[in-house]
C-alpha cells in the first residue's frame, strides 16, 4: 500500500503540477474579462434568479433545484476536510490562493451554466442530457467528439472512485469516529495494521443504505432531498463558523494578515523545515479550491442542464452563486476557524488529520462543551457528505449515458458498484482517497477547460445578447 500511495503521489504531482494552474486560472481571467467582471456586478441578479423560476420553460427540476443538486455535490468534504488538508499541505496561505482561484471560478462556473442550457438535448420524454460532452460536441463539432468521451470516462470515474463516493464517505465514518470512539475502544475488525471501530462499520453501512434508497430514485428524488437538507445544513454550518469567529474576534486581524503572509513567503514564517513554499501553498489550495466547488471541473452543468429555463445566461447566473456559496462564504469559514484558533500547526505538524482538524477548531474556540461541538460538526459533514454522494451519483450516471447509450441494463451495473464503492470507503485510508480524488479531478479538468476556452467567445455574445435584450437589469 506505502508503494502504491507513493506512486499515486508522483502521477497527482504531475497533474496538479504549474500547467494545469496556471490554465485553471487563465480560463478563469479570460471568462472574467470576457464577461465584464460579471461575478460582482450581477451577483445580486444572480442571488434573485436563483429563488425565482421561469414559467413554460422545458427541462426537469426548477432553477433552485438544479442549484441544490449542484451544491449536493459541490459542498461536501472538501468544505471541511478539504480546507484542513489543504492548510496541512500548503500552510495557512493555501487558503488566499483557494479564494483567488474561487473569484475567477465564479466565471468559470457562469459559462459552464450558460453552455449546459445552451447546448443540451432534451427528448420526447421531457429527459434532459447535457454537460461538457454536449457543449464539446456540439459547440466544438463532432470531429471532437473524442475530447467528450474523455471527459465523460475521466468524470465517471471521478464519481466512482474519487470525489463521489469514497471521499464522501470516508469523512463522515472519521467523523463519527472522533464522535463516538476517538480513542478507538471498540475495535470491530483489523486489516494489514489498520483497525476499524464500529463506528465505522455501522455509519458506513447506514450511509450506504440510505444513499441506495435515493440513488434509486433518479434526479427528482435527488433533487428533493438536496432542497431540504443543503439549505438548512449549509446555513447550520455558517452559524456555528459566525458564532466561533466573533467570539474570537480580537484574533481576527492577526490571521488574516497570517494568511495573505504565508500565501507569499510560506518560509520566512514558517521555516524550511515545513518544507512549505509557494508553489506548495498554491498548489494545495487550487487543488482543494477546485475539489470543494468544482469550477472548471464540468460536473455542476450537468445538473444546469436539467433547469426548467430557456434563458442560458439566466442559468449561467444562478450556475455562478454555487462557487460564491461554496468557497466565498463556507471554505473561508472553515479556513478562518482553523487559522483563528491555531488549529492549523496540529495539521501542519501530522499531529491531527482530516475532520479531526477542524473538530479540534470548534472545541478550541465555540463557547460549547468539547462533546457538543464534535457534534454539530459531525452532523453536518455527515449531511454535506451525503448529498455530495447523491449529486456525484446523477453526474456520473449522466456521463455513462453518454457514452453508452439509454442501456439500463449497464446503468443499473453502474449503480450497484457505486453503491459497492460508497460500501469500501471507510476502509481505505485518508491520504490514498484524496490522491485519488485529486487525480481524476484533474484529468476531468482538462478537456472541460480546453472547451470553455474555445467557446468563450459564444459566451461573452450570449451574455452581451441577453443584457441588450434585458437592458433594466
Amino acid at each position: 500500500m506505502e508503494q502504491f500511495n507513493r506512486i499515486l503521489t508522483s502521477i497527482n504531482d504531475f497533474i496538479w503540477n504549474i500547467p494545469l494552474i496556471v490554465l485553471i486560472l487563465a480560463v478563469g481571467i479570460l471568462l472574467t474579462i470576457r464577461v465584464g467582471v460579471l461575478q460582482i456586478h450581477k451577483l445580486p441578479l444572480a442571488l434573485k434568479y436563483m429563488l425565482s423560476d421561469e414559467k413554460e420553460a422545458e427541462g426537469e427540476v426548477s432553477a433552485f433545484g438544479a442549484l441544490c443538486t449542484a451544491l449536493s455535490a459541490t459542498i461536501g468534504t472538501g468544505n471541511i476536510v478539504g480546507v484542513a488538508t489543504a492548510i496541512a499541505a500548503g500552510g495557512p496561505g493555501a487558503l488566499f490562493w483557494m479564494e483567488l482561484a474561487a473569484f475567477f471560478g465564479m466565471a468559470t462556473k457562469y459559462a459552464e451554466g450558460l453552455l449546459a442550457v445552451k447546448y443540451r438535448e432534451i427528448d420526447k420524454n421531457g429527459k434532459v442530457l447535457g454537460g461538457p460532452f454536449y457543449y464539446i460536441e456540439k459547440g466544438l463539432g463532432r470531429k471532437w467528439r473524442w475530447l467528450a468521451k474523455i471527459f465523460a470516462v475521466f468524470a465517471m470515474f471521478a464519481g466512482l472512485f474519487g470525489i463521489g463516493t469514497i471521499t464522501q464517505v470516508n469523512g463522515i465514518a472519521s467523523a463519527v469516529q472522533n464522535f463516538f470512539d476517538p480513542r478507538l475502544e471498540s475495535i470491530a475488525f483489523s486489516v494489514s495494521g489498520n483497525s476499524y471501530s464500529w463506528a465505522v462499520v455501522i455509519s458506513g453501512i447506514i450511509v450506504t443504505v440510505c444513499a441506495a434508497l435515493v440513488i434509486i430514485g433518479g434526479i427528482k428524488r435527488i433533487s428533493k432531498v438536496s432542497q431540504v437538507i443543503v439549505p438548512f445544513m449549509a446555513l447550520l454550518y455558517f452559524v456555528c463558523c459566525i458564532i466561533l469567529i466573533i467570539t474570537n474576534i480580537t484574533k481576527l486581524p492577526d490571521a488574516i494578515v497570517l494568511i495573505v503572509k504565508s500565501a507569499f513567503a510560506p518560509q520566512a514564517i514558517f521555516g524550511g523545515a515545513v518544507g512549505i513554499t509557494i508553489k506548495t501553498a498554491m498548489q494545495n489550495g487550487i487543488a482543494r479550491g477546485i475539489f470543494s466547488n468544482e469550477a472548471g471541473l464540468g460536473s455542476a452543468p450537468i445538473a444546469a442542464a436539467a433547469a426548467k429555463t430557456k434563458e442560458p445566461v439566466r442559468q449561467g447566473l444562478v450556475c455562478m452563486t454555487g462557487t460564491f456559496f461554496d468557497t466565498i462564504i463556507i471554505c473561508t469559514m472553515t479556513g478562518l476557524s482553523i487559522v483563528l484558533t491555531g488549529t492549523y500547526q496540529f495539521a501542519m505538524e501530522g499531529s491531527l488529520k482530516g475532520a479531526a482538524v477542524t473538530t479540534k477548531a470548534f472545541e478550541t474556540g465555540l463557547p460549547f462543551s468539547n462533546s457538543v461541538c464534535a457534534f454539530l460538526l459531525m452532523i453536518c459533514l455527515a449531511f454535506f457528505a451525503f448529498t455530495t454522494i447523491l449529486g456525484w451519483d446523477y453526474y456520473s450516471e449522466r456521463c455513462l449515458q453518454y457514452l453508452v447509450g439509454d442501456k439500463k441494463k449497464i446503468l443499473m451495473t453502474y449503480k450497484a458498484l457505486y453503491i459497492a464503492a460508497i460500501l469500501i470507503g471507510p476502509y481505505l485510508t485518508i491520504s490514498f482517497v484524496w490522491r485519488l480524488a485529486d487525480i481524476f479531478n484533474g484529468l476531468m479538468a482538462l478537456p472541460n477547460l480546453i472547451a470553455l476556452f474555445a467557446l468563450s467567445g459564444v459566451v461573452a455574445a450570449e451574455t452581451k445578447s441577453y443584457f441588450s435584450r434585458n437592458k433594466k437589469l
